[in-house]
């Protein structure tokens, strides 16, 4: 008994001491003693290839997991946040093995690799509060080969809705406004709405659409993320229910591959009232992104849209990754991927993420 005592407690010294010994003598980690910064775990981890999770602890292993995929990524990403993940993972069933963090365009981020992708694990993680963006992905495109990223431009590429500039200046601003948020939110058909927008700016003077594109604010990110994407041999591409004046700029000034929006009517020096031609809705931009990835020879699995209202949806739908961004309730519940804490940049660390699944804590 005294010496059974004895030894007990020793372990338990040693388990304060150093944190990888168990009472079995095999060696783990336990979260609540990972430093909160995560450029400080390297040095802590490097025992081991990978680690899994295992309730309160990381266990070593050889083998990492790869049939889904957990991105965790934000500036406030700290050992507290694994924490939190690892009871949410148990209840689910869901096993998974954590890689060496990166920094992607300034964002601290990590990869954990899953046995098995969960739609329950997904709704889990939508509902709760966090200070990052995480996703929980039954696959992840990769930067290391080429791909496509079609996306919509109006509070996506850029930060305003395009129409409601237009008819704030044509003085039907609050009007316009109104049936704009109900059509992003999926409460009125999208082809029907635009033009009931569109008549309500019926002899507004076209000049009004240089204001607009001479302030256009862009989504933070968007330089950064068309570069490292074009950099990386990926096309890039806008399809967008919103109008040609303004796609027109961002191709020009970023070096697009595409553009597809709809072209507003002009007599003389006034807009008509009308829209020329096929309208770009839900269907439409679903057909853009199928069709270039019929151009540039590129598989679906390396396909991604981005979008923020529920005209998107079919677009994301058909994409090997769909990813909401500062979106609605609507298309947040149903994207595969969600940036509510992040700009542009988060759709760089997403694609990112992938490299990590390369790397291994014992080898730096």
């Amino acid at each position: 008994m005294a010496l059974a005592c004895a030894k007990s407690n020793t372990l338990l010294w040693v388990s304060i001491v150093n944190p990888l010994i168990t009472k079995e003598g095999v060696s783990l980690m336990l979260l609540s003693r990972l430093p909160p910064l995560l450029s400080d775990w390297p040095a802590l981890l490097s025992g081991s290839p990978c680690w899994q999770f295992n309730a309160d602890a990381l266990h070593p292993t050889e083998t990492p997991l790869t049939t889904a995929w957990l991105v965790l990524f934000g500036k406030g990403l700290r050992s507290s946040h694994l924490a939190h993940l690892s009871p949410l993972l148990a209840a689910q069933g869901v096993t998974a093995t954590l890689y060496p963090p990166a920094e992607v365009a300034g964002v601290p981020l990590l990869l954990l690799g899953c046995d098995r992708f969960s739609p329950e694990l997904v709704a889990v993680l939508k509902n709760g509060e966090w200070e990052i963006d995480l996703c929980h992905l039954p696959a992840l495109p990769t930067l290391s080969e080429p791909g496509l990223l079609v996306m919509d431009m109006d509070s996506t590429a850029i930060r305003i809705e395009c129409i409601d500039e237009i008819a704030r200046l044509a003085g039907v601003g609050e009007q316009v406004a109104a049936v704009t948020a109900a059509a992003m939110q999926g409460k009125l058909e999208f082809s029907d709405s635009l033009r009931n927008r569109v008549a309500l700016l019926a002899g507004a003077p076209v000049t009004i659409l240089d204001e607009v594109a001479a302030s256009m604010p862009w989504m933070p990110g968007l330089p950064l993320m068309v570069d490292t994407l074009k950099e990386a041999g990926w096309k890039v591409a806008i399809a967008s229910g919103g109008f040609t004046r303004f796609a027109g700029e961002l191709r020009q000034a970023l070096g697009l591959d595409a553009i597809f929006a709809n072209e507003l009517e002009i007599e003389g020096e006034r807009l008509t009232g009308k829209v020329s031609g096929r309208i770009v809705d839900a269907s439409v931009k679903a057909e853009v992104l199928q069709q270039l990835a019929a151009e540039y020879a590129i598989g679906p699995a390396q396909t991604v849209a981005i979008g923020d209202g529920a005209n998107d949806l079919k677009m994301m739908g058909v994409a090997g990754l769909g990813i909401a961004i500062h979106a609605k309730p609507l298309v947040r519940e149903q994207a595969a991927a969600t940036l509510n804490h992040h700009d542009l940049e988060g759709v760089i660390c997403l694609l990112a993420a992938r490299a990590c699944s390369e790397r291994r804590w014992d080898k730096r």
